[in-house]
């Protein structure tokens, strides 16, 4: 099976709500979000919230997705506004694998915020590096996420692949978390920010281990030169007393470069007058201002967004 047909496998079922319910691009607008467990399912709900109180007669209709099927769904007009993660976002841009194609229809609207890729081990399990990972258990998401196309670069960076170890392809972070509570599973990957809840469900019912990748980036920095080292604080989670390299990269928003100039300026706008109500749900954007969402990462900014900044005093990509 070719890397394009697993990828098609992966998306169908994330994308196949928003491919089933058109929208009036004028006054319902389709946000793709995460995997349930993850942080991009509340701030999903946070925007929600903002863009429709701000913005008259708009709806968001908020639906399940993941890094690189949201950059699918919007290119295909099956979404308007999507979360995104700079490393795949950039790899649709570039038209490389996963994509079958270059995308053509994805515009940055804001970056975030640092994404953290994290493996975590029962502490029983005797696992201390990827290289232990071999006939144990792995919990990682359905092929084509971003998340799972990390774990799958990773693997190979210490040699191995999913057939060394018994795999599950799950749908949530939360159906991860319960594999390794009922010890079916000993390893689970994810990409998001810290605290993971997921994480912390996890940690409430048993001992768990974070392992530390700092042997990994090097290698990772071979296959994606986005990806970065970027330290886990210590306390984190529960009995994790110091701190622990993990590979980091950035969440960002996007939106339909069709979508019209007007409508992304008042919804750049709306986030900018209502960032707190961001926070409250994700520590990890405090501080975070329009300079640092008008961040160049690789992705061109919608025109309206791009005024926005300007307004701002803020030149994109600066």
């Amino acid at each position: 099976m070719t890397k394009t047909t697993f990828f098609a496998a992966g998306v169908a079922a994330l994308a196949f709500a928003a491919a089933s319910a058109p929208a009036s691009a004028q006054d319902t607008l389709r946000l793709m979000t995460g995997p349930q467990g993850g942080v991009w399912v509340p701030l999903g709900g946070a925007l929600k919230n903002i863009w429709e109180k701000a913005i008259p007669g708009v709806t968001i209709q908020t639906l399940p997705g993941a890094g690189i099927a949201n950059v699918r769904a919007i290119d295909e007009d099956k979404a308007e506004i999507g979360f995104g993660n700079s490393i795949s976002t950039v790899d649709g841009i570039n038209g490389a694998a996963p994509f079958p194609r270059k995308t053509t229809n994805v515009c940055q609207l804001a970056t975030l915020y640092p994404q953290y890729f994290q493996i975590v081990v029962n502490a029983d399990s005797g696992i201390n590096s990827v290289r232990d990972f071999r006939g144990k258990g792995l919990a990682v998401q359905t092929r084509g996420n971003t998340a799972e196309m990390i774990s799958r670069q990773i693997l190979e960076v210490h040699g191995l692949k999913y057939e060394d170890m018994r795999t599950s392809f799950l749908p949530s972070y939360t159906d991860a978390a319960s594999m390794l509570k009922d010890g079916q599973a000993q390893i689970f990957t994810l990409g998001t920010t810290i605290p993971a809840s997921s994480v912390m469900d996890l940690a409430s019912s048993r001992d768990i281990r974070l392992l530390d990748l700092r042997d990994s980036l090097e290698g990772m920095r071979k296959l994606n030169a986005g990806y970065y080292g970027i330290d886990l604080p210590a306390n984190t989670y529960p009995k994790q007393t110091a701190p622990v390299t993990k590979i980091g990269y950035a969440a960002h928003l996007v939106v339909s470069c069709k979508l019209p100039d007007a409508r992304v300026h008042a919804m750049m706008k709306a986030i900018h007058d209502n960032f707190r109500d961001l926070v409250l749900v994700n520590k990890a954007m405090e501080g975070v201002g329009p300079k640092e969402m008008a961040v160049d990462i690789g992705v061109k900014f919608h025109p309206g967004a791009a005024r926005f900044y300007a307004e701002q005093g803020v030149k994109v990509g600066s």
